[in-house]
């Protein structure tokens, strides 16, 4: 009997440590949710993390804590945060608003081709929420732009690459043409023989430059001198 009895006490204390925790977790969701409606977005994020200490399992936790990390504008985490949670059995309704939320955390990152799947996804379970819809036609319209951008860019890159290619095959023209043109004088050989003619001829050619210079000296010399007397 004391035995049964000690099972009983056993089964209330955890019950009563259950209700605790409970109690301290939609406590601290609460006080994150008046965070929240004050636009004090980092201290409701610390609240619903503590929360989630308490009880990881909290699909209301959870998606709070996405919402609170989007407005603090860390979008990475959000978009983890909204996928796992699109992973869990939900009401339709409710898996709505995660996939929508999903997709904005993707728009503000500019990755559109998944934010454009997951306002499809939201869609899915709420056809007629105009959000999402008009979201959705905003996401295809950036990602054809970004679309657009890219191809632009590889259209320069691969002009560059042209014109880059057009230069240096100018170069090349450009030396070619210069070694054509320095291959007659470099082709030309000339034999010992000759050079010492050309010196020689070269050596005569400046005797008798200098012997006309002397000449014209002693003329200039001597012009002068009949000039004086």
């Amino acid at each position: 009997m004391l035995e049964i009895n000690n099972k009983i006490l056993l089964l209330i204390f955890l019950l009563y440590g259950l209700g605790s925790y409970a109690q301290k977790e939609n406590t601290l969701l609460r006080e994150g949710n008046r965070e929240f409606d004050k636009k004090e977005y980092k201290e409701a994020e610390k609240d619903y993390r503590k929360a989630l200490e308490l009880n990881k399992e909290s699909l209301k936790g959870q998606f709070n804590l996405g919402t609170a990390v989007y407005k603090n504008n860390n979008f990475e985490e959000s978009a983890k945060i909204y996928s796992n949670l699109a992973g869990n059995k939900l009401d339709r309704d409710v898996k709505s608003k995660v996939y929508h939320n999903l997709g904005n955390s993707f728009l503000q990152s500019k990755e559109y081709e998944k934010s454009i799947d997951a306002y499809k996804n939201a869609l899915m379970n709420d056809p007629k929420n105009n959000d999402t819809k008009y979201n959705l036609e905003y996401a295809k319209m950036m990602l054809k732009k970004q679309q657009q951008q890219q191809n632009k860019e590889n259209k320069d890159k691969k002009d560059d690459k042209k014109d880059q290619k057009d230069k240096q095959d100018q170069n090349k023209d450009q030396n070619k043409k210069s070694e054509q043109q320095k291959q007659p004088q470099d082709q030309k050989k000339i034999s010992k023989d000759d050079a010492d003619r050309m010196l020689e001829a070269l050596k005569n050619d400046e005797k008798k430059t200098m012997q006309k210079v002397k000449k014209q000296k002693a003329k200039v010399q001597v012009t002068g001198i009949e000039k004086d007397w």
